[in-house]
């Protein structure tokens, strides 16, 4: 758990690689071009310093605009990008130089990336330590400051080549906890990164009884208090959202605090894979 009285916008989390990500990111799943770069606009105005893209999204270079139009320097903007591992094992020199597109995409400025992923454990074991390696090597030149991984399972971190990643991330939200890989990842010094923590607003979820007592309790809408849950659990918490005034909500996360029965409760919701809203593919081979 983290110490909930110290939570602000400007929390960060330190990694095992050294640099310190903040805790609260924007997601920018299948936003593209002007809706992209005006999502990450809003955000950083309303004081976000994180977010996370792909390659897959296809909006890497709208991230890279927004945050040059946003007057926030390059430097103090954490972006994320992943690379999406194909069935057919590639070597270690084509993936570094499909990680080298991403670079000019994101930034102008400084050069670097400061988290890339590997999207998925796709592509089996050849693969992934074909890719780790590309990874590492990145790392190691300096273009690349933290490598990671995303929908991986126990049985994929423990069949990693070194080094250890800096950050598993996965869907998680009080409906699908994915409890023994988050406390693998916490007992290995591997951050924990939570996917769609909003549990894609289903209706059966925000309207779940136990959530609506607690947001009521606090006046606070479900988005909010799913992330306060996210934050209040330890972990790194992307939302994704376009709309300037969702943005501005999912921020407006820190005027207030679950006590140990709000934490009960909702931690009481699990249903594991079955409470999944995504494609959550942390059991494939």
């Amino acid at each position: 758990m983290s110490d909930a009285t110290d939570l602000n916008m400007a929390s960060r989390l330190t990694l095992n690689s050294g640099q310190s990500i903040p805790r609260l990111g924007l997601g920018v799943y299948k936003a593209a071009g002007a809706e992209a770069t005006s999502a990450v606009v809003s955000a950083l105005k309303e004081g976000y310093r994180h977010v996370d893209t792909a390659q897959w999204y296809e909006n890497e270079e709208d991230v890279g605009q927004g945050v040059r139009d946003s007057g926030v320097k390059r430097k103090q903007v954490w972006l994320t990008s992943k690379y999406f591992p194909e069935d057919q094992v590639k070597s270690t020199s084509d993936v570094l130089a499909a990680l080298r597109t991403s670079l000019p995409k994101l930034d102008h400025e400084d050069g670097h990336i400061d988290l890339m992923l590997i999207h998925s454990a796709a592509g089996g074991q050849e693969g992934r330590e074909n890719i780790w390696r590309a990874f590492a090597q990145a790392q190691k030149e300096g273009w690349i400051q933290a490598i990671g991984v995303s929908n991986f399972n126990i049985s994929h971190l423990e069949r990693l080549p070194g080094p250890i990643p800096a950050l598993n991330q996965i869907e998680l939200h009080p409906w699908c906890q994915q409890r023994p890989i988050v406390e693998y990842c916490q007992r290995h010094g591997i951050a924990i990164e939570a996917y769609s923590p909003l549990a894609r607003a289903e209706k059966d979820k925000w309207e779940d009884p136990v959530l609506v007592k607690i947001c009521e309790k606090h006046s606070k809408n479900p988005g909010q208090v799913l992330i306060r849950w996210s934050l209040q659990r330890g972990f790194v918490v992307i939302p994704k959202s376009s709309n300037p005034r969702r943005i501005r909500d999912n921020g407006d996360v820190f005027d207030f605090c679950l006590d140990k029965g709000d934490m009960d409760a909702l931690n009481g919701l699990d249903r594991g894979s079955g409470g999944a809203v995504t494609w959550n593919p942390v059991d494939q081979a």
